[in-house]
């Protein structure tokens, strides 16, 4: 026996016949599979290998991220815009969230409708080499309405991130392990805002606000060329288990009675709409806050302020959706009542943040805010999927991400604008220089105020444009409590809503 083992040629031969048993083993393996789709059947099991998914998962999350760096960018340099063209605050709401909001809303549903039919990974390249292209000619804006049109054109491109992402998240991972999965894609937003702030900020101050565009846009136009050979388009509906019903391709018309039945897709959307009008109208004008309250440069705010608010956000969703992965099995809800929860005790955090004299004070209160605030961004996503059926998916994300951002990015930023420029006005009044001092005169820089008002002068201005810009914040923060209170209220019918249990 030992001697037959010793003879090369056997062993040799023996080893050929163990490889193409594998070989044999591993195509029947793949044509079960190709006649599994091929029939309209699920598979129950993630798309690609363990160590593939999680590729293509950092790989859209990268795309996520680029996708929130150049569209929070503009509020990182926010001061310094409305100081170069002597902007109202409202005009920079109109510019920041309304401008962008608008085209990416009206944008996004015909673009899911593509998803559901096209190539998702080419709509997602193409998306990002447009929304790119578009931020680095925001660097190069002459005015007011050249920047406003080439927000119009990031909005465009921005649009056809989102919606196709999900829809392939959902095929590569299986309804068990789709909160993780969508908990780290959106972190996306998270990180995008620390990196627009630790590149956007610094490179500011050292040349200007345009540079900041041109260096965060232009790498890219690289990525998304990548997009298109890195990451492959997997089967419709490959990750679903086994019995999930078979549904023919809907129409619009189609998909919204679909959703018509299904309160909890409602409920959530206009939840996460409301915490998108906070959100949104925060983080852009949280850098002018602490410019204006505080008294910081856009490199400090940037890297002292909103880098670790960046991180605590990020932090919190991640850890939201970790929780939500290991309470499921016992608490078939906890993706709705964490994020309720987490929104209702983020409301005095953020308040009192907002109120104190000291920056330290200020923003270790705001910290612990944002990780509350964020324990919401993979449970909006997990929800809006879970209730959708898989030829719904990306048209039901497209119709939620259509409402939250015309809703929380159209309108959140012009709110908070508004209403700081009518309790700016309102302190100008209450002013001792009230009949010389308007708040058209107060805009501008404050070496340029104090030139042309004088410092006494000059100084009521300031004052008035911070108090009214933190008076504003504080008065839109108290809305999360709504948005909490509607999560809490999805707990009631979300088992009854679902096509596919999360657990």
């Amino acid at each position: 026996m030992g001697l037959r083992n010793a003879i090369p040629g056997r062993a040799m031969l023996r080893d050929a016949n163990s490889c193409e048993l594998k070989t044999i083993n591993k195509v029947r393996s793949m044509a079960s599979t190709q006649a599994a789709v091929a029939a309209g059947s699920y598979t129950g099991q993630g798309f690609g290998t363990p160590a593939y998914r999680s590729f293509v998962l950092y790989t859209l999350t990268l795309v996520y991220t680029l996708n929130f760096i150049d569209r929070v960018l503009i509020g990182v340099v926010a001061q310094p815009i409305i100081e170069e063209f002597r902007l109202q605050d409202w005009q920079f709401g109109l510019l920041s969230g309304f401008g962008f909001a608008l085209m990416y809303t009206l944008m996004g549903i015909p673009i899911a409708r593509l998803s559901e039919r096209y190539n998702r990974v080419r709509i997602i390249a193409a998306s990002v080499i447009l929304w790119s292209a578009m931020t680095a000619l925001c660097g190069v804006a002459g005015g007011f309405l050249a920047l406003l049109v080439f927000r119009i054109g990031v909005g465009i491109g921005e649009a056809g991130c989102t919606p196709p992402a999900n829809s392939l998240i959902a095929d590569y991972f299986p309804p068990r392990s789709r909160a993780r999965a969508l908990a780290v894609y959106s972190m996306g937003i998270t990180i995008g805002g620390v990196l627009a702030n630790a590149f956007g900020g610094p490179v500011a101050e050292m040349f200007s606000w345009r540079e900041a565009f041109l260096v965060l846009g232009i790498p890219g136009v690289v990525i998304g060329i990548a997009v298109l050979f890195i990451i492959k388009e997997p089967p419709r509906g490959y990750a679903d288990p086994p019995g999930t019903p078979e549904v023919e391709r809907l129409g619009f018309r189609e998909t919204v009675a679909e959703l018509t039945r299904k309160p909890t897709f409602w409920t959530n959307t206009l939840a996460a709409a409301l915490v998108a009008f906070v959100g949104y109208g925060l983080i852009n004008f949280q850098a002018a806050f602490f410019q204006r309250v505080h008294g910081m440069s856009v490199a400090e705010v940037a890297m002292e302020v909103a880098v670790p608010l960046g991180l605590a956000a990020s932090f919190g969703a991640f850890a939201a959706g970790y929780l939500t992965e290991r309470l499921s099995t016992r608490f078939p809800n906890a993706v709705a009542w964490i994020p309720g929860l987490g929104l209702l005790a983020a409301v005095p955090m953020y308040v009192l943040g907002l109120s104190a004299d000291s920056v330290g004070v200020a923003l270790g209160l705001m910290i612990i805010g944002a990780i509350l605030h964020y324990s919401y961004l993979g449970a909006q996503y997990t929800i809006c999927q879970g209730v959708a059926s898989t030829r719904a998916r990306a048209t039901a994300v497209a119709l939620f991400l259509f409402i939250v951002n015309l809703i929380g990015y159209g309108l959140g930023p012009l709110w908070v604008g508004l209403l700081s420029d009518m309790r700016m006005e309102a302190l100008l009044q209450d002013s001792p220089h009230a009949a010389e001092l308007s708040l058209q005169a107060c805009k501008g820089a404050a070496s340029a105020l104090v030139d042309s008002l004088g410092e006494i002068k000059a100084g009521d201005c300031l004052a008035a444009s911070a108090e009214g810009l933190r008076q504003s914040l504080s008065s839109t923060i108290l809305v999360l409590a709504l948005a909490g209170g509607g999560y809490l209220w999805i707990c009631r019918g979300l088992q009854r809503d679902l096509v596919s249990r999360l657990h």
